[in-house]
């Protein structure tokens, strides 16, 4: 394996795992990794951000940027240091936890807070440029609020409870959860007006609603009805919030915090760094909440100072519309991108049996000279979206497919068991399908030559090849946790957790050992290094060939029978691997 100091990136393979992916916690990955099978196979790491401290969308959550104890130790991080492995991690730019230091200070010293500014509430915000509806919450004018880029159902809000016993709307793109606990006669000690008798019937009305999970403020408290608002301030207190906030940009504590931040993931071992997020952190009055101009590129420009001190290369996370060109955009600045085209492409590529798509990408990445991290599964769901075409300045862009054939991907992987994620307008009404969400061996019908078919695609298209690590062992669609996670738990579908004993048995497998062949060779061949040639086939065929002086490699895939052939040398002998 090419030493880590001396590594080109876009040679190396890379794993892909939750800390706790592989068996309890990240030592159980490392010691998989330390098993001969694996020699040679993976040279980056990128671990997931229940690395850190978190607590809801799996890690996307962040509390603090310490190390998850419970998961990982400062013994991991050296062993995958000694393992010449490279570590990416996330930062999630656009938001931190509610139960993050920064938002609780907020929540126990309201506006006299250090932090009140550090997050974004919606009514200061939004102050002038609407009126309040009867909660009390801004309603933007329409002509701003049909602007808005919205992730979920709703407006992006989440209320929340004051010292001074108000609830004030914050800004929530993403993730939310409100737990209602069951209250007690000792909470209701406030209220003076109420004995034990009132208060005793109100506890079992109030924690009859909580458990049949009813609508709190619709309860009728009948004769003590005068006393509502001061009985639900009660139950609010007793809430349990979860929720992704959204920080404020503007304000310089939260550029204090990034650069805290970057250097502490630095002193872990991280090389490359995910910006999760980071197109919804610019926001603007009359813009619309993703990918703000000029404002997105000067945060991006004042956090890539703070990488180049750090000696980290970003990798900016944005999914988009091909159409839209904005992977165009930040190729351009000198970034990474990741290739969010590839997934949806691959599938097309073998329901179809035909190569027109997929070679036209290819031949863009490489005549733009584009970096790019591609993938097949991953920790978040199938790309569709992405391959859309887009109207710009009235002038519509084609995709990398057209909608027919996107929509055709969609009903082959539902077919199969696969979930859909969806995009909303702010009135709660679907707008878009966004991602679906299946594993990628369920996806291809469950069939191991059409699997490593892909497989063999991604690892000979230019860029980082990253490795989810449930295609590696022929994961199949996990329909038990994605209903066990209820609403919003459809991703929990490619999220089985592995024991070493599955990986154990994995390994005796021709389809488990037949993809690492093919990682080893893309990890270590320095045929990688050089150039990449699409010759001329029939539309059914693949034929691509790396050339490094005298090393290179040949793939050669028929799109009809799914069989594959690989030639490679590194300049001695030569070597064929028929599949």
């Amino acid at each position: 394996m090419i030493k880590s100091e001396s590594l080109n990136l876009s040679n190396g393979v890379m794993l892909n795992a939750y800390p706790d992916s592989i068996g309890k916690k990240l030592s159980d990955t490392i010691e998989m990794l330390q098993l001969p099978e694996f020699k040679d196979a993976f040279s980056l790491f990128y671990v997931l951000p229940t690395f850190f401290n978190s607590d809801l969308d799996r890690g996307f959550s962040i509390i603090d940027y310490n190390l998850n104890k419970e998961l990982v130790s400062k013994d991991d991080l050296k062993v995958l240091n000694e393992l010449n492995i490279m570590l990416k991690f996330d930062i999630v730019l656009n938001h931190l936890s509610v139960a993050s230091p920064q938002f609780k200070d907020l929540l126990k010293y309201g506006d006299d807070s250090k932090y009140k500014d550090f997050f974004i509430n919606w009514n200061t915000f939004w102050e002038g440029h609407g009126s309040k509806n009867e909660d009390g919450i801004i309603i933007p004018k329409k002509e701003f609020l049909n602007k808005l880029f919205m992730r979920k159902s709703g407006l992006p809000i989440l209320k929340v409870p004051f010292p001074d016993g108000s609830k004030r709307p914050y800004w929530n793109t993403f993730y939310q959860q409100v737990n209602y606990n069951r209250i007690t006669v000792a909470d209701l000690e406030s209220i003076k007006e109420l004995n034990n008798v009132d208060k005793t019937i109100i506890v079992e009305k109030v924690n009859k609603v909580i458990e049949g999970d009813e609508d709190i403020s619709a309860i009728n408290f009948k004769k003590y009805n005068h006393l509502k608002s001061e009985i639900l301030k009660v139950v609010d207190r007793n809430c349990t919030y979860l929720g992704q906030m959204d920080v404020n940009a503007n304000s310089e504590l939260v550029w204090e915090f990034y650069e805290d931040t970057l250097a502490k993931v630095k002193s872990f071992g991280c090389k490359v760094l995910r910006l999760d997020a980071f197109a919804y952190l610019h926001k603007e009055v009359g813009q619309s909440n993703f990918f703000n101009k000029p404002g997105t590129w000067q945060h991006l420009e004042r956090i890539k100072q703070i990488a180049n001190k750090n000696d980290l290369t970003l990798l900016p996370e944005i999914h988009a519309e091909y159409g839209l060109h904005l992977h165009d955009e930040v190729a351009e600045k000198g970034y990474h991108i990741y290739d969010f085209f590839l997934p949806g492409l691959v599938i097309h590529t073998l329901e179809k049996g035909s190569n027109k798509a997929l070679l036209k990408w290819a031949k863009e990445i490489i005549d733009k000279d584009y970096k790019t991290v591609n993938m097949l599964g991953c920790h978040d769901g199938i790309p569709v979206l992405d391959l859309k075409g887009k109207e710009v300045n009235g002038i519509y862009n084609q995709g990398l497919l057209q909608d027919k054939e996107i929509e055709d991907i969609m009903n082959v992987i539902m077919e199969r068991g696969g979930r859909v994620k969806n995009l909303y307008d702010p009135s709660g009404k679907k707008i878009s399908y966004y991602q679906i969400n299946a594993t990628y061996f369920s996806a291809l019908k469950e069939n191991e030559q059409k699997l490593l078919a892909a497989r063999a695609i991604q690892l000979f298209m230019p860029g980082i090849p990253q490795i989810w690590y449930l295609d590696l062992f022929v994961g199949k669609n996990n329909y038990e946790a994605a209903d066990k996670a209820g609403n919003g738990g459809h991703k929990e579908i490619n999220r089985t957790t592995l024991s070493l004993n599955d990986v154990r048995a994995g390994l005796k497998t021709d389809i488990v050992k037949n993809q690492l062949k093919i990682i080893r060779l893309r990890n270590t061949s320095k045929a990688f290094f050089g150039k990449l040639t699409i010759k001329d086939t029939s539309d059914n065929e693949i034929d691509m060939v790396w050339k490094n002086n005298g090393a290179f490699a040949h793939l050669e895939l028929n799109l009809i029978s799914y069989k594959l052939s690989i030639t490679y040398s590194n300049g001695d002998k030569i070597v064929v691997l028929n599949f």
